[in-house]
């Protein structure tokens, strides 16, 4: 078949959402839509018993339902379509309360800036959406983000926001109140209004659990307990990477002056499509079928994101996330070990042509692109750069152009096309790889609604900080210079963590010293009350 048949066969369009998406350079065999029916028909039937309320998270025991966001008629219970359309009013009121001056700063006006802190789902989704979708320079609120635990980054935050922080509001996003990261970033926004001489509690709304929701979150006491300006819920049946269109999301959305309605519209639209669409004309299946394709069913090659468009450069960053740690598992629900996962990783066209994708054409085939397309290249008149050529029909050729170069070499590829950059088709474009993420999850019979691992991670830096606590007082209360494995004999710990403890003291404490010695093992330490 040449290439114009095949794209005649595989090319899949939308008209009414205008969203389309091209597999026909995915080099799948003629029977591979035949193979994988069975497998297809048991993921629609687990897509339809997870959209029905059905436990989808046995390790918490809880739904599954960010489905139900966009359309609240879907949820199981009278009580849950309540809960959605009143966080949405709630969220949209609010906002205008904050545009108006009706909720206003400590000392009057009207708020400027705000400042989200949130980490993993928390802050990936709300990002993404801020950087296609606001305009610094004509938003009612600009944003800045606290999304780790960095004190530098924290303090470069903070400067950059300057004399304005009496003019900013701070949203805490935490279903639990627990995440470290999250904590700190809170405990040093607090610092910071309290160094310029404002009250922190004045200009600070929290986005958490609720006792109402059945979570028992420390935000909502403290946030409570010291009478933060407001509290929105956050429900256990939305998890952090499918939290974007919760008020996670909308909150911020709502804050800079995006359109809540036509995200939610988007993402609604794109649901009942993919909802209900045989595999062959539904978007979200393709996209899994093309993943299952491309990595054999074990994720053996990565999935390079190229969206041409600057507003769309977070977009690979906030799919890392939703496709990793959904995917990403040890066990599958049989509990066998299989060690699932696909890599995501990607910038942006052309800028990725100078960088990358030299190796994607001619180094290792270990991956597989999609290209996102934005048709309308800009709302503003055009420069002619060369005769009757502007920027857009350039970036319209690089795409084409590396699209081609890559299959010609062998390079498997898609493309995903959306007419432009608006709050409607970034919501249908968030449904269309949330769904697709289920689908692929059932498809390699994986839980994608979990994540052990990161659990783990945590526990390890709790134990690690616990470590560093004990190597610290041993340092503290030695005379005299010691070495790692003498701490590590006092504190009964592994020596080489002992080094990195007492490595990590020396760097950001002047009251240590370090000898160094030929190896880690030689170099001497030592605590000086004095400096």
């Amino acid at each position: 078949m040449n290439h114009w048949n095949r794209f005649n066969e595989y090319f899949l369009r939308y008209a009414d959402i205008g969203i389309s998406l091209d597999i026909s350079r995915m080099d799948f065999p003629s029977d591979f839509f035949a193979r994988m029916e069975p497998l297809i028909q048991r993921t629609f039937s687990d897509m339809k018993k997870l959209e029905s309320g059905a436990i989808a998270n046995p390790d918490e025991k809880r739904m599954v339902g960010h489905y139900w966001l966009r359309n609240a008629v879907l949820a199981p219970t009278p009580e849950l379509r309540a809960t959605i359309v009143n966080d949405i009013a709630d969220a949209k009121s609010f906002a205008a309360d904050i545009h108006a001056g009706k909720v206003a700063p400590q000392h009057g006006g009207k708020f400027k800036h705000l400042l989200i802190i949130g980490i993993g789902g928390s802050a990936l989704g709300p990002q993404f959406l801020t950087d296609a979708l606001v305009d610094s320079w004509k938003a009612p609120l600009v944003a800045h983000f606290f999304d780790n635990t960095d004190p530098d980054g924290i303090q470069r935050v903070i400067g950059g926001i300057g004399a304005d922080l009496g003019k900013t509001l701070t949203v805490v996003i935490s279903k639990s109140g627990g995440t470290a990261e999250t904590r700190n970033g809170m405990l040093e926004a607090r610092a910071a209004y309290e160094r310029a001489g404002l009250v922190f509690e004045k200009h600070a709304i929290a986005v958490t659990g609720t006792k109402a929701n059945g979570i028992d979150s420390k935000l909502e006491k403290y946030a409570s307990e010291n009478k933060w300006l407001k509290i929105f819920p956050m429900t256990d049946w939305v998890g952090g990477r499918t939290s974007v269109l919760s008020t996670v999301g909308l909150v911020p959305m709502a804050l800079q002056g995006a359109d809540v309605d036509a995200v939610l519209a988007g993402a609604a639209a794109m649901d009942e499509k993919t909802r209900t669409l045989p595999a062959r004309q539904n978007i979200s299946m393709l996209l899994a079928l093309m993943w299952h394709h491309a990595g054999g069913g074990r994720g053996a090659k990565d999935m390079v994101v190229l969206p041409y468009k600057d507003r769309l450069m977070l977009l690979s960053k906030y799919l890392q996330q939703l496709v990793m740690e959904s995917i990403g598992k040890e066990l599958d629900l049989d509990g066998i070990k299989v060690n699932q996962g696909l890599a995501v990783y990607g910038n942006k066209g052309s800028t990725d042509q100078h960088a990358y994708v030299q190796q994607l054409r001619d180094g290792v085939n270990n991956f597989f692109a999609t290209f996102i397309e934005v048709r309308k290249a800009a709302h503003g008149k055009q420069l002619e750069v060369e005769p009757d050529t502007n920027c857009g029909d350039f970036l319209q050729g690089f795409l084409r152009g590396t699209r081609k170069a890559l299959h010609e070499n062998g390079r498997e590829n898609m493309t995903i096309s959306i007419p432009e950059v608006n709050a409607y088709s970034l919501g249908a474009i968030i449904a269309t790889f949330e769904r697709a993420v289920s689908f692929y999850a059932s498809l390699v019979n994986v839980n994608a609604y979990h994540q052990p691992g990161v659990e783990a991670g945590k526990k390890a830096a709790g134990a690690f900080l616990k470590t560093l606590s004990a190597v610290r007082g041993n340092l503290v209360g030695c005379n005299k210079a010691i070495t790692a494995d003498q701490v590590a004999t006092a504190t009964n710990t592994d020596p080489e963590e002992a080094w990195f403890c007492l490595d990590h003291l020396w760097a950001n404490d002047r009251r240590v010293t370090k000898v160094a010695g030929a190896t880690p093992a030689h170099d001497h330490f030592s605590w000086q009350a004095q400096a």
